[in-house]
């Protein structure tokens, strides 16, 4: 570890060799593996997560099913307004990637130099990820964990790939779960009654309700009233036949 870093010792960069060196140390197929989780199988397991939580909300009464909808519809458009604001984050602070400022660096991902932004900070993925879990945590708190559990496991990949520095996968973890948490109330209170409006849609209706739900319909009062006979009246009728 002594000379990987100039200028004094550096947590960042010592951690960096720390977990990354662990991808030269174990098989190729772990490698391999982790590779392809890192890049595509979390995200897709914070989605399957997302459609196990939409499935279950169905099955609620409308009002908690209602929240927790307009909240599984927040997660996703909160990570796509967190990538947006880190566009312009990272051409900010222009910081390169690990490969490319250190030696050593074992970068697991082949596609870096085509499809990837030369800079590092702050990781996109973990941006993603954590505002997904975040996301699915307002609207529902034991997946959320899961979740959150998740784009914590996303950080870790992305540094042990050499994508990038621990402080980047540490911007993106704060990035998503700011962008989610400060926009909350107002996103619900934009997205509660479109939600509640698509239950109440003839057509649309199955993607807030489960087909077997039974859902609470407002009582006509005065109509239920002169439906009723007076009490004794039906007994006195009786009678007189």
């Amino acid at each position: 570890m002594a000379g990987l870093t100039t200028g004094g010792p550096n947590v960042d960069v010592s951690l960096l060799y720390e977990i990354n060196g662990l991808a030269g140390r174990a098989p190729s197929w772990l490698d391999r593996a982790v590779s392809v989780v890192g890049e595509y199988g979390i995200l897709l397991a914070l989605a399957l997560l997302m459609l196990w939580c939409w499935r279950g909300a169905r099955r609620q009464d409308e009002a908690a099913a209602v929240e927790s909808l307009a909240a599984l519809v927040w997660a996703p458009l909160a990570a796509g307004a967190a990538l947006l604001l880190n566009v312009p984050l990272r051409e900010f602070v222009g910081r390169p990637r690990p490969a490319a400022q250190h030696g050593g660096v074992e970068v697991l991902d082949p596609g870096i130099g085509a499809g990837h932004s030369a800079f590092s900070f702050v990781s996109d993925h973990a941006t993603l990820a954590m505002a997904l879990g975040v996301g699915l945590f307002v609207a529902h708190r034991r997946l959320g964990y899961i979740g959150i559990g998740l784009a914590l496991v996303e950080g870790f990949t992305r540094v042990f790939m050499g994508l990038h520095y621990p402080t980047d996968v540490i911007g993106g973890l704060a990035l998503g779960t700011a962008v989610v948490l400060l926009l909350a109330p107002l996103a619900m209170a934009l997205l509660t009654p479109l939600v509640r409006a698509v239950g109440r849609s003839a057509r649309l209706g199955v993607l807030v309700r489960a087909r077997g739900r039974v859902t609470a319909r407002p009582v006509d009062l005065a109509a239920a009233a002169a439906a009723t006979p007076p009490p004794g009246r039906g007994h006195e009728s009786d009678l007189a036949a």
